[in-house]
């Protein structure tokens, strides 16, 4: 066989080989691509709504103690749904079988903002969902109330004030800013610091709470927090948390924190969350909640930048009324470096009350009393 034959073959045997694998008219045919439903189209354009939702507004706002009108109707030009299941946050509130339709949904009684989903249910289309949010408000028209000065004593004007607490005649005092942290026991009458523990100066302190024979103090940024023996100040422990730390205080047997938010969260003394509410009154959201106190039942709530203390429902979150401390501290006691009010403290025993604010120079002992209403 000469060298051309033997080219000839190769090439004929590749030639079969190539066409045995690509197939003839009487090879296999390659699977076709699974077809997809029509009612799972994967058409990347959004789909044409089936219904629309006349009311509530999305972002409106009602009163928590009223019923939410929610009216319905068929897109036009789609084909008509079989019924639409109307959610209010997590619960079936009602499901329309007829539509056009106008209908009241009942609330909870509790303020927050709330998620209405109607979901429309079609034999000729994939379920499809419309979702709105609405504004829960406070049904109570918060008490006004204004002060009077019982006493004042001396205080720190070097205390950046975050935490404050009363126990068997002395103040337990939360500091902060980064190089000044500190947990202070302090005299009621001088102002004078019986014993101090600093904190690392990398962290901002703030609130503090007493739970039983422990105190408990939070930190701003770093979501970390310590536990201290009552008498010797000696740390004992730490807590971790996930938000920001700001006030602090208790109730019965759990902690009660705030985050700056309007947000305040309930914890075991392992900083477990064991609920959370959300504060509103009859206006809107309350937040920048700062120092916390607890006073027979009520949660009272420093507002952060304002002369302002809040009187929440620490059940429903509605605010009952607002303390305005406006000019309590004197212009003419002011330095450069004075910053706002923060800082409450109860002495239940005596029913005293006791406020004061960042690197003040006076704590003050004051009464409040109603004012009008808003």
């Amino acid at each position: 066989m000469n060298r051309s034959t033997l080219y000839l073959s190769l090439i004929s045997l590749v030639l079969a080989a190539v066409i045995s694998c690509s197939g003839s008219s009487g090879s296999r045919k390659a699977k076709p691509a699974k077809e997809v439903p029509a009612a799972f189209d994967t058409d990347p354009r959004p789909a044409k709504r089936l219904i629309e939702v006349l009311a509530p507004a999305d972002n409106s706002s009602f009163s928590c103690a009223e019923p939410v009108v929610f009216s319905v109707t068929h897109a036009a030009g789609q084909p008509e749904v079989d019924s639409v299941q109307v959610w209010v946050g997590p619960l079936l509130a009602q499901t329309i079988t007829a539509i056009p339709a106008t209908v009241q949904l009942s609330q909870t009684g509790n303020p927050g903002r709330v998620s209405i989903r109607a979901v429309a249910w079609s034999s000729v289309s994939r379920p499809q969902t419309i979702t709105l949010f609405v504004n829960m408000l406070s049904d109570i028209s918060p008490v006004t109330y204004r002060y009077r000065v019982i006493n004042r004593y001396p205080h720190d004007r070097r205390a950046y004030t975050q935490g404050l607490l009363y126990d068997d005649g002395f103040f337990f005092e939360g500091t902060g800013q980064q190089g000044e942290s500190s947990l202070r026991k302090v005299e009621v009458e001088t102002g004078r610091v019986i014993s101090q523990v600093n904190l690392d100066g990398s962290l901002f302190g703030e609130g503090v709470a007493l739970l039983e024979d422990r105190l408990y103090q939070l930190t701003w940024t770093s979501k970390v927090g310590f536990v201290y023996e009552k008498e010797t100040l000696r740390q004992i422990n730490r807590i971790y948390y996930q938000t920001q730390g700001w006030g602090l205080t208790t109730a019965g047997d759990s902690l009660v924190m705030s985050d700056g938010t309007n947000v305040i969260w309930f914890l075991d003394r392992d900083f477990n969350v064991l609920s959370s509410v959300t504060v509103w009154d009859n206006k809107g959201m309350v937040d920048n909640l700062n120092e916390l106190e607890m006073i027979d039942g009520e949660l009272w709530a420093n507002i952060w930048q304002t002369d302002r203390i809040a009187r929440i429902d620490p059940v429903t979150g509605k605010v009952l009324g607002y303390v305005e401390l406006n000019n309590l501290l004197p212009r003419s006691d002011r330095a450069p470096e004075t910053d706002v009010l923060n800082g409450i403290a109860w002495d239940e025993k005596d029913r005293r009350l006791f406020v004061t604010g960042k690197y003040w120079p006076w704590l003050y002992e004051i009464t409040v009393h109603p004012a009008s209403h808003n």
